[in-house]
């Protein structure tokens, strides 16, 4: 990759990360659900002006946005919202990784490497060790468990997501931003009823009354920042390069999201946490490594014959 678009993925990958403090930041003063609604309408509108609707059937571009969208944010904003820390909730969100692998294997019969499988066993062990000593009321670091179990519903509903965005580009190959953009009307509906059922009216109508810079701030950031111009310049980069020299790069995203975190939220994390967090990004690597440097081998093998 030139030294330019290195740069343009880092920036990405910071973008990211920080989204997770920006939802922190966003929930105290916003309901969960009127957040992700008024994130996924801006990232909509005015969008749909400029961008032209994808040639998908709505069966596909329906269930793109209620898994990808609606319930991936759903669970991951409610969970922030009832205690999880954005840096941890970065990290287990990657457990994405290995739901689409399963749910690969199982809806389009896709194989399972070895490497595949070792690298979800370690990441496994690592989310167990890291639970253990992440609950509340174990450390001084802790977090409910219904936190815990809702990022992993985020991690399961993405997966699902890409299930679904593989299928659409295999039959109906469309600009990733298109895809992005059309599929947020999606969403808007679901996540304004839930924000009327379970954030409540009163919730809601004083949220939108006294809504704050900080508030303005966040759903600017979540819409613009964090889906537009990140999915656009990832969206880019991809169509530039092979997806193998780019795909890695957001294995720093848990990186600058416990960073970020730290530095503006002042989260901390311990000993024992940051040991589990080391095992499931080693869990990562394998997975997304070791089948890349076993090829290299065997054609460097083959090459000295």
């Amino acid at each position: 990759m030139r030294f330019k678009d290195v740069l343009l993925a880092l920036c990405v990958v910071i973008i990211w990360g920080i989204n997770f403090v920006i939802i922190k930041v966003g929930l105290e003063g916003i309901p969960p659900f009127l957040l992700a609604t008024l994130r996924f309408a801006l990232v909509a509108f005015p969008a749909c002006l400029f961008i032209p609707r994808p040639a998908v059937p709505f069966k596909w571009l329906l269930a793109y946005g209620l898994t990808i969208s609606f319930g991936q944010f759903a669970f991951l904003f409610l969970s922030i919202k009832l205690g999880m820390p954005a840096g941890l909730a970065s990290l287990i969100l990657q457990a994405q990784v290995f739901f689409t692998l399963l749910f690969g294997a199982v809806f389009l019969k896709e194989s399972l490497r070895w490497y595949n499988i070792a690298g979800l066993m370690i990441s496994v062990l690592g989310m167990i060790f890291l639970a253990e000593h992440s609950l509340a009321g174990t450390t001084g670091h802790g977090m409910p468990l219904i936190a815990l179990l809702l990022t992993l519903a985020a991690a399961f509903c993405w997966g699902l997501g890409n299930i679904t965005n593989k299928v659409i580009m295999r039959h109906h190959p469309v600009p990733a931003m298109s895809l992005v953009v059309w599929s947020a009307f999606i969403p808007v509906l679901p996540f304004i009823l839930c924000s009327w059922l379970f954030d409540g009216a009163d919730a809601v109508k004083t949220s939108l009354v006294n809504f704050s810079s900080t508030g303005i701030f966040s759903v600017i950031y979540l819409s613009f920042l964090s889906t537009i111009v990140g999915y656009g310049l990832w969206g880019g980069l991809l169509g530039r390069y092979e997806a193998s020299r780019v795909a890695p790069m957001a294995l720093l995203v848990p990186v600058a999201g416990i960073l970020s975190a730290s530095i503006l939220l002042h989260e901390t994390m311990s000993p024992a946490q940051t040991t589990g967090i080391v095992v499931i990004i080693a869990g990562l690597l394998v997975n997304t490594f070791a089948g890349r440097i076993r090829q290299r081998q065997r054609r460097t093998t083959a090459g000295s014959r």
